[in-house]
């Protein structure tokens, strides 16, 4: 009998070391559905959490045109197709992507030599002959816009391979306005005005504008 009971006592100790193994590889009891572990519980079922919102802003399109010149010519499309009176039978894009082209050609490929002249500045403006082309075709029409501001003159004359534009201001003791044509050299003269806007618009109409050989 002792050793009976010394059997059962020993069989005891072992499920009591064996046991505490098995029940912790016991899987853990569900959490609540839409509750992770270290989370607090949502206090209104289907709704996100505040600032959690992954699917806002992923379907956008993008805006930006890619090119420039491009972004221009669409800009200019949605002004046609906006106006009821635009008469298609004269619109000519293809005039405006000639200009944007030659505008690519002066701004971006002509070498400019700049010296001082009394009251301004003159700009010797050049470059490959496709360059030239460009150069005449727009800085020529281009001096004429300058012109016509009260605080300076501008006028063109022929070189080799290009143009010298010379501005100056109209009084010559004006010296605010000539350190002003100097700091601006040629690109800054070059965009000087609001023509540009609309001179593209008409371009693109087909309507005649003076000066120029597009």
């Amino acid at each position: 009998m002792f050793k009976a009971a010394t059997i059962a006592l020993s069989l005891g100790l072992g499920a009591l070391l064996i046991t505490p193994p098995l029940l912790a590889q016991s899987p853990p009891a569900p959490h609540p559905q839409g509750h992770q572990p270290g989370q607090q519980p949502s206090h209104q079922p289907g709704h996100h959490m505040h600032g959690h919102h992954p699917a806002e802003g992923a379907t956008g399109t993008p805006t930006l045109p890619g090119q420039d010149a491009f972004g221009a010519i669409a800009e200019v499309v949605r002004l046609l197709e906006a106006d009821a009176e635009t008469d298609w039978s004269r619109v000519d894009l293809e005039r405006l992507r000639q200009h944007l082209i030659d505008m690519n050609e002066v701004v971006l490929r002509s070498e400019v030599k700049a010296s001082q002249v009394p009251g301004g500045l003159a700009m010797d403006i050049t470059g490959s002959p496709r360059t030239a082309r460009a150069i005449r075709a727009m800085v020529a029409p281009h001096a004429v816009e300058l012109d016509r501001m009260s605080e300076w003159s501008a006028r063109t004359a022929p070189i080799p391979n290009g143009l010298r534009l010379t501005v100056a201001a109209r009084a010559a003791e004006d010296t605010k306005t000539v350190a002003r044509i100097r700091g601006l050299g040629f690109i800054g003269l070059l965009v000087q005005g609001g023509h540009h806007g609309p001179h593209h618009l008409a371009m693109a109409k087909g309507e005649a504008l003076p000066g120029h050989r597009h």
